[in-house]
């Protein structure tokens, strides 16, 4: 499939959206924007890949350091961890697009879910989703469901409006 995200900064930039890349292409922390015919135009940053990184798998990340790790309930980051959702399958030692602003493809839970009864995003048990069900210390803030959905699969996705989100202050990551 053609890379659907059209890279609009002015210099170039050669890896797309999309894809990972075995060798270091930009530094670290890198910030560019494209626009997609469905999605708009959107913010990424460019960082490392971790082990069982999905596309629409959300992670949290250092940027300066692009070290990326799958957002979980527990961990050893603690207080406002930024967050992102990768574009690509970019495991460890790989490289790619991750972002920080606009319409997300992601990974939810198994659960129905409707965003007329609450938008908030809290972080899933599960590595790399998201899940409506408010538990304590698991809200993702900057980030709120966008549409309604009503799929209850593994493998379902919702789309979230991101602007620049983090895990809520004071909890692990």
């Amino acid at each position: 499939m053609a890379n659907a995200w059209i890279i609009t900064d002015e210099h170039i930039v050669p890896q797309a959206i999309d894809e990972t890349s075995t060798t270091k292409l930009h530094p670290f922390g890198k910030i560019v924007k494209a626009k997609h015919a469905t999605y708009g135009g959107a913010e990424f940053i460019y960082l490392l890949g971790v082990a069982n990184t999905f596309a629409g798998a959300l992670v949290t990340y250092v940027a300066n350091t692009g070290v990326t790790a799958l957002s979980t309930t527990s961990g050893v980051l603690t207080g406002g961890a930024p967050v992102a959702v990768a574009m690509s399958a970019n495991v460890a030692s790989q490289y790619g697009w991750y972002m920080i602003e606009g319409d997300a493809v992601v990974y939810k839970t198994a659960v129905k879910f409707d965003p007329a009864s609450g938008q908030r995003v809290y972080l899933s048990a599960t590595a790399g989703r998201v899940m409506q069900t408010s538990v304590a210390g698991r809200q993702l803030l900057g980030a709120r469901f966008a549409a309604t959905a009503t799929v209850t699969s593994t493998t379902s996705t919702a789309i979230l409006t991101l602007n620049r989100p983090s895990q809520k202050s004071g909890t692990a990551v």
